[in-house]
């Protein structure tokens, strides 16, 4: 089972994921130690309109460049997370989440967790001529899903002429989640660096089952210190001034008042405020 996990914060938070601990939090570990999500990893840490992407198509237990990234002392108000067991499309690094492309002149980030057996055939890509749109690189459903997203906003961001209303963008992801999942388990997490995006729906479960809850929510108003760890997880925020934090999970990081997400569920932060 594929795992997903965002920050969004009001102010730069050290975020901190062992993947090799993280890896297991859905899956186990093999008789080889190898982590029941074997097939790659990676994480998007945002600085402004840009992004830290490091992401590896390698068992993160293996990993001798996800030991110096638990190291690295990043500091981002934005973080985006996966940790990949691959059901469409081999091993590589094409097909290693988070995927990333530019849109408006901006980074935006895309990952997901689910299956989505129909989708090239139900949502075909065409190349449009004379036009930049976005195209697969790899070959998984969750990139082709992820590029459909993108054609669906470029009006919006390109209309625009610069960032583009929260309740107009939060509307074009809610329709596409709503036609995404309808082709098979569709959570996901999606940022363009200003607003951060999920969509909750089904998961397969440690029973076997394929069910809700595919995603939590945690939020809270972070203290002057607040620190925040889990299997696998560190969180620290040292402002002077308490400010809005959230954090999204396939299943729920340690203590605190993490909120099962039903199926369907659309949500929109911002700055870790919760706007939808």
């Amino acid at each position: 089972m594929c795992e997903l996990f965002a920050v969004s914060s009001a102010r730069a938070a050290r975020v901190r994921l062992r993947f090799a601990e993280f890896a297991t939090h859905g899956a186990p570990l093999e008789p080889d130690g190898v982590a029941g999500n074997p097939d790659g990893w990676g994480a998007a840490y945002f600085d402004g309109v840009d992004a830290h992407v490091l992401r590896e198509p390698v068992p993160a237990v293996r990993s001798a460049f996800a030991r110096v990234l638990e190291d690295h002392d990043f500091h981002s108000p934005l973080v985006l997370a996966h940790v990949r067991r691959a059901s469409r499309g081999p091993v590589a690094l094409a097909n290693t989440q988070p995927f990333v492309r530019e849109l408006g002149g901006r980074v935006h980030v895309f990952a997901h967790n689910g299956d989505l057996p129909q989708v090239q055939a139900r949502w075909p890509l065409p190349v449009v001529a004379g036009r930049m749109v976005a195209q697969p690189v790899g070959q998984t459903d969750s990139e082709h899903a992820f590029c459909h997203l993108l054609r669906s906003l470029e009006a919006l961001w390109l209309d625009a002429g610069g960032v583009p209303e929260a309740e107009s963008r939060l509307e074009v992801v809610r329709e596409f989640a709503e036609r995404m999942r309808s082709l098979g388990p569709a959570n996901f997490l999606y940022t363009d660096g200003d607003c951060l995006f999920a969509h909750a729906d089904r998961r397969h479960q440690a029973d076997g089952s394929v069910r809700e809850p595919g995603l939590h929510l945690w939020l809270r108003r972070a203290a002057a210190a607040h620190e925040h760890e889990a299997h696998g997880l560190q969180v620290h925020a040292s402002h002077a001034a308490a400010h809005p934090m959230a954090m999204l999970a396939s299943v729920p990081l340690g203590r605190g008042d993490w909120q099962m997400l039903p199926r369907g569920t659309v949500v929109g932060l911002r700055q870790g405020q919760r706007f939808a």
